[in-house]
């Protein structure tokens, strides 16, 4: 039996710089907090799905798109450089 083996170079060589940075790390943190209310908003939806909506799911829903809207408010004054005080 021949043993199967590549015969061309892979198509990525392996590299070191492969790891990411640490400000691809800190950009990933500071998004992780919207991006946590947009999957509780999308779990609240997919509930949805197969069943009529009850007061109780239009309360979850209600109460997940503000906390979409409020984690993206968060990131955005965040990301605002904060302008110097007037003396």
């Amino acid at each position: 039996m021949k043993s199967i083996a590549a015969l061309q170079t892979r198509v990525t060589p392996w590299s070191d710089g492969l790891e990411p940075s640490d400000a691809e790390l800190d950009a990933i943190e500071a998004e992780m907090p919207v991006v946590l209310a947009e999957v509780e908003l999308l779990d609240a939806l997919i509930v949805l799905l197969d069943r009529p909506a009850s007061e109780f799911d239009g309360r979850r829903i209600r109460r997940a798109h503000r906390r979409v809207l409020a984690a993206r408010r968060d990131a955005a004054n965040k990301s605002c450089p904060v302008p110097p005080a007037v003396a």
